[in-house]
Order: C-alpha cells, then sequence, then structure tokens
C-alpha cells in the first residue's frame, strides 16, 4: 500500500467526516430552496429539487454504510492493522530479520550464525548434539543468546523456535532446502551458494559474524583465539603450520568475519566468482580465488586458523586443554555424524569431569580452564566417519585430486600406516567399480603432490610412491 493509505481509524474518521458534511450540504440546499421565493412554475420546481436532495442522501447514507461494514471486517480479519503504513508505527516495515540481529547482537555487533534444514533439525539429530555443545563446553553457553540460526524450511524454523529464541526463516524462490541435501548434488551446490548470498548480505547490514556449521561443536569460547587485526578468519580441513599460507586447505563451514568495505568486497567477489567455476562448491572456489590478485587490491586481511584450536574428523585437535571447537568434516552421511558427534561430546564429558589444574583453580569462573590429569584423555572418534570421506572422493572422479590429498596426509600423519595400507584394500575390496578412477585419476596425481608433501613433513617414506603403484597394479588383477 502506499505511503498515502490511511489507517483504520483515519479512514473512518474521514468517512464520517464525509457523511456529516454530504448531509449538511443537502440540508443547506433544501433550506436555500425553502427560502427562495415562489414564482410561476417555482412550486413544481421546489418538489423537483426536493426529491434530488433526497435521493442523494439515501445514496451517501449508503455509502457510509458500505464503508462502515468494510472497515469492521478489515479490523476484524487484521486485528493488528495490517501492512498500512502509519509514520507512527513505521518501524513494523522493516525486514524481520533486522529485529532478529539486533536482539542478538553482541555490543560491537557481533554474531554467531548457523544454518539449518529439517533433516538436521529432527530431534536427537545434528541441531540438538550443536546446542548440546553450548551447554556443556567450557564458558560457552553463555555465546547462545548471541546465536542466530537461519532456517531454510519452514520444518526447521518451527523446531528452532521450540528450542532457541533467535530464528529467521530464509526464503528461497523454487528451492527446497527441507532434505539431506547430498555431497555435491544441486541442491548442495544452490544451498552452499544461497549461504554464501545471505551472509553477504549481514555484512552490509553492519553485522560482523562468526559463521558455523550447525555440525561443529563449541567446546571453548573461540573468540581468545582469533587474530585482532584480520577482516577474514577460516577453519582449515589441514592446517600447514602458517596461518598466512594460502596452501592451507579452508573449511568454509567456520569462519570470522569483520563487517567493513573490504569483507563486503570479498564477498561479492567470491559469490561472483561461482559463475567462472560452475558446478563447484563454495570452498572449491575459494581455494581457486584465495591467492586472486583482487584480494590484494581490496587490501583484504586474510588469516588460516590452526586446527589446534579449530579441529575437525580431517585433522584432529590433540591437545584437550586447547580445542575450541570440533567440525564433523571428512564425514558423509547424517547417521555417521550424528553416531560420531555423539562419541565426541562424551569425550568431552570425560575430560571435563577430570579435576582442573592448580594454575586454573583459582581463575575466574568465565575463564577458559584446562585439566592437568596424569593421563590425558584423547578423543575416540572418527569412528564411523574414518572412511566415508575417502569413498566419496574416490568414486568422483572429478575429485580424485582432493582424495590424493586426504590419502596423503592421512599416510604422512598416521602413527600406524599400515592402517592406511589397510584402506586401500578396503576401497579395493568393496568399491572394484573405482579401480579405473583410481589407477587414472589418483595414482597420477599422488606422484604430482609426492614431492610437496615429502618436503612439507620429512616422513614420507622412500618406498611409498613404489607402495603405491605396486598396490594400484595389485587391483588391476
Amino acid at each position: 500500500m502506499s505511503s498515502k493509505s490511511l489507517s483504520p481509524v483515519a479512514a473512518l474518521v474521514s468517512v464520517t467526516v464525509i457523511g456529516h458534511n454530504s448531509t449538511s450540504v443537502m440540508e443547506n440546499i433544501h433550506n436555500t430552496n425553502a427560502a427562495t421565493p415562489k414564482a410561476g412554475g417555482v412550486h413544481h420546481s421546489y418538489h423537483h429539487h426536493h426529491g434530488l436532495v433526497r435521493k442523494i442522501i439515501k445514496i451517501a447514507t449508503v455509502c457510509v454504510a458500505v464503508t462502515l461494514v468494510s472497515l469492521l471486517f478489515y479490523i476484524c480479519v487484521f486485528p493488528g492493522g495490517g501492512s498500512y503504513y502509519d509514520p507512527l508505527f513505521s518501524a513494523k516495515s522493516q525486514d524481520p530479520l533486522d529485529e532478529v540481529l539486533r536482539n542478538a547482537s553482541m555490543k560491537d555487533k557481533t554474531i554467531i550464525v548457523t544454518t539449518l534444514n529439517d533433516a538436521w533439525a529432527e530431534p536427537n539429530s545434528i541441531f540438538d548434539l550443536f546446542l548440546e555443545s553450548f551447554c556443556i563446553g567450557n564458558n560457552t553457553k553463555r555465546l547462545l543468546k548471541h546465536l542466530v540460526v537461519i532456517c531454510l524450511d519452514q520444518k526447521a524454523y518451527a523446531r528452532c523456535v521450540a528450542l532457541h529464541p533467535h530464528c529467521y526463516q530464509l526464503y528461497t524462490e523454487g528451492a527446497n532446502f527441507t532434505s539431506e541435501a547430498a555431497f555435491m548434488s544441486s541442491d548442495y551446490l544452490h544451498m552452499m551458494w544461497r549461504r554464501i548470498q545471505f551472509l553477504t548480505s549481514i555484512l552490509e547490514k553492519g553485522y560482523s559474524f562468526v559463521f558455523t556449521d550447525t555440525d561443529i561443536m563449541w567446546l571453548r569460547d573461540p573468540f581468545p583465539q582469533f587474530f585482532p587485526d584480520a577482516d577474514f578468519q577460516i577453519a582449515c580441513d589441514y592446517f600447514r603450520g602458517d596461518s598466512y599460507d594460502v596452501n592451507n586447505l579452508p573449511n568454509g563451514g567456520f569462519t570470522y568475519v569483520i563487517s567493513n568495505k573490504r569483507t563486503t568486497k570479498f564477498y561479492n567477489f567470491w559469490y561472483f566468482s561461482r559463475q567462472a567455476y560452475p558446478n563447484n562448491h563454495d570452498q572449491d572456489v575459494l581455494n581457486k580465488i584465495k591467492s586472486d590478485p583482487f584480494i590484494t587490491t581490496i587490501g583484504l586481511k586474510m588469516r588460516f586458523l590452526d586446527t589446534k584450536y579449530f579441529g575437525g574428523f580431517c585433522q584432529p585437535s590433540k591437545d584437550l586443554n586447547l580445542v575450541c571447537t570440533m567440525h564433523a568434516n571428512c564425514c558423509v552421511g547424517l547417521d555417521n555424524k550424528v553416531n560420531d558427534l555423539k562419541i565426541l561430546l562424551q569425550d568431552w564429558r570425560n575430560y571435563m569431569a577430570l579435576p582442573p589444574s592448580s594454575s586454573s583453580s583459582s581463575s575466574s569462573p568465565s575463564s577458559n580452564s584446562t585439566k592437568t590429569p596424569t593421563t590425558m584423555p584423547s578423543w575416540t572418534v572418527p569412528q564411523n566417519c574414518r572412511y566415508t570421506f575417502l569413498f566419496l572422493l574416490a568414486s568422483t572422479p572429478s575429485l580424485s585430486y582432493a582424495f590424493c590429498q586426504c590419502f596423503l596426509h592421512f599416510y604422512i600423519h598416521s602413527n600406524s600406516h599400515d592402517l592406511m595400507d589397510h584402506v586401500l584394500q578396503i576401497i579395493y575390496k568393496k568399491f572394484k567399480a573405482f579401480v579405473y578412477i583410481y589407477e587414472i585419476g589418483f595414482c597420477r596425481r599422488c606422484s604430482f603432490l609426492l614431492h610437496s608433501y615429502s618436503c612439507a613433513s620429512g616422513r614420507v617414506r622412500s618406498g611409498l610412491s613404489l607402495k603405491l603403484t605396486s598396490s594400484s597394479s595389485s587391483f588391476m588383477t
């Protein structure tokens, strides 16, 4: 409705005034006619005008009555006043997201954001575990009041509002994000890029954010581990030891982004780069553009977060005294994620049940305390997730390069090379159809990457290249 529309009250007053004025005018006409001296034919004229006046009054009365009935109907259907514009209540016309962000914001206009669909919102699924991690984490429960959950469908929204105060339903025309989206499917790609587009709009509203996937468990307050001088910080699947090294393998599931002109330009650049790299998800495109001259031109300060603090199933944080978050990455399948995340939270409970160290016992309740037991507990995960991602990558020719990276990392850093040899045998026995992909795509690309990994780790055995070749040859027999 245009800004000139009237509120119900104003409209009612206007109609009443119009009706009253119409009656007054008719009465004036009547009085004027009555006061006119009668001449020849005047008597007939008087009766003619008198009948006309009565007809006009009847028409005006009917119009007033119809208007009043319409207003009563309007008020009954829209008791809150509907979508009309009133300068006194113009705030009601704002985007509902603004109110959600304002209510969840920290003093410096920082929020925590996650996305949710129905598949992950089911009871005893990912969302429940996500919220539980905040509750049992060390100094993390207070952060829940700053968490905004962006719901991708109606069922997820209904589930969210039943558990959490800051929920927002994001509508995407022509999309259905209700069910679990298979990795790299069209729905998955659409959902990932819709996320980047939406996060851009949050930056444009002036809010900084920590974006977190819902399958990331929050175990400690991460803010003390963020770099104070960076615009854009991102977690890694594999961290190479240098937070400035663009050769780190980032994971878009966890980012800390400051709202400014540089990050807004970067996110727009990231989003529109999808057109240059079709059929790639946001993380793949980020890997392609993270060294682009445009980033230097706009002056964006990018840093990569250490898996020592921000770990995952790809590269777990080894020190429970330092870990802030753990991500169920390198894992395919909702059931596998739920199973291993439940085990992870039990591992954390076992750790938190230990007595605090003497150095932290006198610290304030808001500090991130540490433990110093005789035997430090460690993660017992991944379990079901251990090989799922490798199998998926091995089965997808376009991802064989990434598969090679994953395998070599596991091989280099595994305490038992026999375990990784066992992975090769599992791939062969359970996925014989992948042999051709493995032979052509995997082995040749592993040879290409072998030198860089050897230089980086110094732990690759000289016989690894031979082992890969002999293993793949035996697969073909």
